[in-house]
Parts: C-alpha cells; sequence; structure tokens
C-alpha cells in the first residue's frame, strides 16, 4: 500500500482547477478522522485537493461545495470512493494507537499470567509498507519477557510493499509521531543513496516475517494465532467476502484469541464466532 511522503507534489491555490476553503478542508479531516483514525495535518492539503480533485472531475460536480453534499450522503455509493481516495494505502506507525494501548494494558497481562504460555505468534494481515506490523513488534518488545518466542508474520497482496516492509528502512518523517524515547530505543540511522533514513534494529526485523499474500486465495499457514490484525480491508470488499474471511480468521485464531480490525469496520450480522470486547477488537469464542 503507498503511503504519503514529503515529495507529494504541492499545487498552487492560484493553478487550482476547483476551490477548496478551509471550511472545506476542516469538513474532510473530521470525517476522515472518524472513518480512519488517520489525523489529516495542513500539510497534508494538497495531498486531499489532488485525491478528490479527481472524484469531482469524475462525478462532474461543480465543485468542492457540490461534491461534498454528495460524498457526505452516507447511504450513497460516493461516500466509498470519497473514503477510499484519502485513505486507500495510508498506513502509519501506531494508527488507532488504542489497539496497542489494548496489547499493552489487556492482552499481554493475560498471556504472561498463563505460566505456561512461552510462545507468541501475531499475524498483521494487509500490512502495507510494514509500520503496523513493527507496532507491534515494538509494544512487545516493551512489555513481553525476552525469553520468550515471538514471531510477527506481516502479510500483503502488493509484493512491491513487501519488499518495503522487510527493509524497514523509512524517511524520517514517518517516525514523527514516535516519541524520541522509542526512536532511539529501535530504529538506526543509515545513509541511503546519500540521504539518511531510519531503519528498524535487527533485533525487531528479526521477528518479523514478511511475505505476499492474497487473502481471496489459499493461506499457507498451518499454525494457531494469538492475535490477527485485519484493519482496513475487509472495508474493500463485499458482505458475501467479509463473513468468509471473518469465519477464515476464527479458524487460525487459538481459543480466545484476538481479531483487530479497522476503526471504520464491523463485524455485525457477519458472524457468530467473535464477541466484541470494543473498540474493534473482538474475542473467538467458538
Amino acid at each position: 500500500m503507498k503511503h504519503l511522503t514529503k515529495d507529494t507534489p504541492r499545487i498552487s491555490a492560484n493553478a487550482r482547477e476547483f476551490e477548496m476553503s478551509k471550511k472545506n478542508f476542516n469538513m474532510i479531516s473530521e470525517v476522515i478522522y472518524k472513518h480512519s483514525g488517520i489525523v489529516l495535518k495542513d500539510i497534508k492539503e494538497d495531498m486531499v485537493y489532488s485525491r478528490l480533485s479527481r472524484r469531482i472531475r469524475q462525478t462532474r460536480c461543480q465543485g468542492f461545495d457540490d461534491y461534498l453534499s454528495l460524498a457526505l450522503r452516507r447511504e450513497g455509493s460516493e461516500f466509498v470512493h470519497f473514503i477510499n481516495a484519502i485513505t486507500t494505502n495510508l498506513t502509519s506507525f501506531f494508527r488507532e494507537s488504542h489497539h496497542f494501548d489494548f496489547i499493552k494494558n489487556t492482552a499481554i497481562p493475560e498471556w504472561i499470567s498463563d505460566t505456561q504460555r512461552k510462545k507468541l505468534r501475531i499475524w498483521s494481515a494487509g500490512s502495507s509498507t510494514g509500520e503496523e506490523a513493527y507496532s507491534i513488534a515494538i509494544t512487545l518488545s516493551e512489555n513481553i519477557p525476552k525469553h520468550w518466542d515471538v514471531k510477527i508474520l506481516a502479510t500483503d497482496i502488493d509484493t512491491n510493499v513487501v519488499v518495503k516492509g522487510q527493509t524497514g528502512v523509512y524517511v524520517e518523517e514517518r517516525l514523527s509521531n514516535l516519541s524520541s524515547k522509542l526512536v532511539s530505543k529501535h530504529f538506526d540511522k543509515v545513509a541511503i543513496d546519500g540521504a539518511t533514513k531510519m531503519q528498524v534494529r535487527k533485533s525487531l526485523r528479526d521477528i518479523t516475517f514478511f511475505k505476499p499474500l492474497n487473502l481471496l486465495q489459499d493461506w499457507p499457514m498451518t499454525g494457531l494465532f494469538e492475535m490477527i490484525f485485519c484493519r482496513n480491508v475487509v472495508i474493500y470488499f463485499d458482505k458475501p467476502t467479509q463473513k468468509i474471511l471473518f469465519n477464515r480468521f476464527a479458524d487460525l485464531l487459538a481459543p480466545g484469541g484476538y481479531l483487530v480490525i479497522g476503526h471504520s469496520e464491523s463485524m455485525y450480522k457477519l458472524s457468530d464466532r467473535f464477541t466484541s470486547i470494543g473498540n474493534t477488537v473482538y474475542r473467538k469464542v467458538k
């Protein structure tokens, strides 16, 4: 999955085909945050304009006011296109941070309390360029006993982002929402093509395995996972396909295992094999 970078082209306001007011941008930012957990800072204004102006042309709207009136009608199909235009292929470290708080404050104490447990397997499905998987790795590294056998599987249909994730190399701005303590502890500065970048430390890369995988095809995994992350992925599938995927996830979860889905996703009427424990975290019950 692609992500925003400092190389996103800026568009002069004077050269814009459509006017996007501050009110328009604030409305877009609010809706995107509520539905995806992504915070759109002011520096993303040109990216938002570029992506939505394409939708304006395709829908033959007159401008942003006209388009937002159409797109924000939740019962209409354009709302999905609106969300996709902004959020498709976006990822960041500790996105939807409450999920990582859940791992730290609920899941890990539960796992540790099982004195027979010394192994942990977690799957990041739709892992994009690796920020989610490495956020999981950092959380585990900070809170799991050092002698545990911990492995994280990270998969994505896009082979390019799988390679990106394997390297664990990111521009410094991708780490902007991490504390300086976490950055210094878990990343190293590296020089690549004359530019300074940040690389996830080998200790985390050694427990995080990236593989290409199409969720709609066969899955080669045979062991069970304690937790599966599949966030902001199933929203792109129809309900029958979502139902199949949720059932397949249940098959690969250990008894009582957790499934974490995206901010705008729901399992409502799609599976009776999970119970919701809040904040888009579900526990396998059968």
